[in-house]
């Protein structure tokens, strides 16, 4: 079987939870360290976060506006790394246990006490987890201070309105770029609604394709995590603190999120966003391993995680440490 990467034999480093791992399949017949997350947004709007293919200050070629473009671009990880972000907090804080805040603890927002009231909310102070070289999980997977990098790479996405040039084992996407204008126009008879205020807004829609993260350690709470963290924002999708990028009031940011199959080959991947195919006989078999046998034992290990680094949260399958 190919899979994305032709990676070297690899294996899941449990060593250091007090738990018994065992993936039912070797590592280098799924996509790790890749997982892939699939994305279904009717509308994004995420600030400055577009990059276009093409230059706004060429007019005469560029009509951002036009409905028959065919402009092609990137999605910022930023904003997608802070909603991913949001998602692996809220489910490590369910468990039980608090998280790295994700801003420095001599930031300007101490006035007012607004850090230490984030601290009395699900919060340590950054960096304040780690023991030797590691944190606490949100820690690892997105960095803390100096040179210390984050275990996962959170890339941007690429999209395309054109379907056949979008490759999903790339983290490439469909979707439909514009430059919407809005007005704020005056509300009284005599000036007829003039415009008072005019507002310019990039957005993509009808966007359908995966977001590429790429673990640089294989390590299986980090699978743990990350799968129920899209859970979360999926089963969240139309909360407002939960939502993707700007826009949230006019139904923006709504994400349809689900992790794609590991143990699938990049012909499976691909054949998961080709409308003109169904899924195979090995595909479900494959979802049915994923779900009975793989998933639970990444958020085990998850669990065993959080309980070493967490005295009042229970062991997976024991009492509290």
């Amino acid at each position: 079987m190919t899979m994305h990467g032709e990676q070297d034999a690899q294996t899941f480093d449990a060593s250091h939870l007090d738990i018994d791992f065992d993936l039912p399949c070797p590592v280098d017949e799924t996509a790790f360290p890749d997982l892939y997350v699939g994305l279904d947004i009717d509308l994004l709007a995420p600030g400055d976060g577009i990059v276009t293919d093409r230059h706004h200050a060429s007019a005469d070629r560029y009509e951002a506006d036009d409905p028959q473009n065919q402009i092609a671009g990137q999605i910022s990880p930023f904003t997608l790394s802070g909603w991913l972000r949001h998602g692996c907090e809220r489910v490590v804080q369910a468990a039980g246990a608090t998280v790295c805040h994700p801003g420095e603890s001599n930031a300007d927002y101490m006035l007012e006490d607004v850090y230490d009231r984030d601290l009395d909310s699900g919060y340590h102070e950054k960096g304040s987890c780690v023991d030797g070289d590691a944190g606490c999980v949100v820690h690892d997977l997105f960095g803390g201070f100096g040179n210390r990098a984050g275990r996962v790479i959170r890339r941007p996405i690429r999209f395309s309105p054109i379907r056949r040039q979008v490759d999903v084992t790339k983290g490439e996407a469909e979707a439909h770029y514009r430059q919407l204008n809005t007005q704020v126009r005056s509300r009284n008879a005599a000036d007829e609604g003039q415009p008072l205020r005019q507002a310019t807004r990039d957005v993509v829609g009808n966007l359908v394709g995966a977001w590429r993260l790429t673990l640089r350690e294989l390590k299986p709470e980090y699978v743990g995590l990350l799968v129920e963290a899209i859970d979360y924002l999926d089963a969240h999708s139309d909360e407002y603190a939960m939502q993707l990028g700007g826009a949230r009031n006019f139904g923006a940011g709504i994400v349809d999120a689900e992790v794609v199959n590991p143990l699938y080959s990049d012909a499976e991947l691909r054949r998961v966003y080709n409308r003109a195919q169904d899924a195979t006989s090995g595909m479900d078999t494959k979802d049915e391993v994923w779900r009975d046998q793989c998933r639970a034992e990444f958020v085990r290990a998850l669990q065993a995680r959080t309980a070493a680094r967490d005295g009042d949260v229970p062991v997976p399958g024991g009492e509290s440490v």
